[in-house]
């Protein structure tokens, strides 16, 4: 096994430790539990508690539902109903801000026209936090329906999105608020930090060059050439067959074939010690083999973002036989354990 992608659970965890089994994180739950620990603001927990309190004065009156559908009209605003957060569907806090802000003239006029509630209407303070928070976890949330909703994404995908996370959704722009950068802030240091370690960044850097999409794209220029060496250390390191370095199973075959007895011992000739083994000779071989096909992999056209990467590499497996296997090796990890929660046991 290369690699296992889970949620945080204690009992996956405990496992994975005891089996000294190499582990990724879920990115879909890292990336919910980086936006929920940098909401953590005492502006943010008030503003949510009155979304809260606004959305379960609705729930339980059908009067307020009814009359939220005659002013929606007359002010021309979306027939929307309000969502509620659910701690354990991505983004539904987000849904539930954004909502609020859409509605607000509808809700602002309903709830203060009864005396009961009016002290439910959010204050302008409360408008102006939920609209940095909105703005600022907006683009994640986008994200993170793309994500989810892929029926298969690869571990390759996580270096060009933090690359994008750094670089763009999460940039601080110049008319953002202090409450919107310090967000930002916060999401991409949980995030950098979490795949800073050595063994999660040597994975991803080899993911991200066997994604045909990518290849050296998000990888630092200083990697490269180690990134490149560990590649063909790899291939030779695993491709030999019992001393004697193979490509497809063909070849097995033939090496197996050519066993024979050992001959009787003889005296050495001088020329002897000149001579290279067969072993030697061939294992040379392989490792041009290997970086003459590492090199022309890297200097061939990039593929469209939409393709899928192991069906490229099926397409051209002739062309790079080597390398394929370890493409299909390390692309074949998941980068988020989304698709296998949605299947019914």
């Amino acid at each position: 096994m290369v690699c296992m992608t889970t949620d945080s659970g204690t009992n996956m965890m405990k496992a994975l430790k005891r089996n000294q089994w190499t582990h990724l994180s879920c990115f879909g739950h890292r990336l919910h539990n980086a936006i929920e620990n940098a909401c953590k603001d005492a502006r943010i927990e008030r503003a949510v508690g009155v979304c809260k309190k606004v959305i379960s004065a609705f729930s339980f009156s059908w009067k307020k539902r009814r009359d939220m559908a005659v002013v929606q009209a007359e002010l021309g605003l979306p027939e929307h109903q309000l969502i509620s957060e659910s701690p354990t569907r991505w983004g539904s806090r987000q849904q539930m801000i954004e909502r609020i802000l859409e509605q607000e003239k509808a809700i602002g006029q309903i709830l203060g026209a009864d005396k009961k509630t009016r002290h439910l209407v959010p204050t302008w303070q409360d408008i102006d936090v939920l609209e940095s928070v909105n703005k600022a976890i907006k683009p994640l949330h986008d994200f993170t329906d793309a994500l989810s909703g892929e029926t298969y994404v690869s571990i390759s995908f996580i270096k060009p999105t933090l690359h994008l996370f750094n670089n763009s959704l999460l940039k601080s722009d110049d008319d953002d608020t202090e409450l919107t950068k310090q967000i930002k802030t916060d999401v991409l240091k949980y995030l950098n930090q979490k795949y800073s370690d050595q063994t999660t960044q040597d994975l991803i850097d080899l993911a991200s060059l066997l994604d045909p999409r990518f290849r050296t794209t998000y990888i630092e220029p200083d990697k490269i050439a180690k990134l490149r060496e560990r590649t063909i250390a790899e291939l030779c390191s695993t491709m030999h067959y019992r001393g004697i370095p193979v490509t497809h199973a063909a070849d097995k075959d033939k090496f197996e074939s050519q066993v024979v007895e050992p001959p009787t011992k003889m005296k050495k000739s001088l020329s002897s010690f000149f001579k290279k083994t067969p072993v030697e000779a061939e294992t040379k071989t392989y490792e041009a083999k290997v970086k003459g096909e590492l090199s022309a992999y890297l200097l061939a056209p990039e593929t469209d973002a939409d393709s899928d990467p192991l069906t490229w590499w099926k397409q051209h497996e002739t062309h790079f036989p080597r390398l394929s296997k370890l493409a299909k090796k390390y692309l074949s990890i998941p980068t988020t354990s989304a698709p296998s929660e949605r299947l019914k046991v």
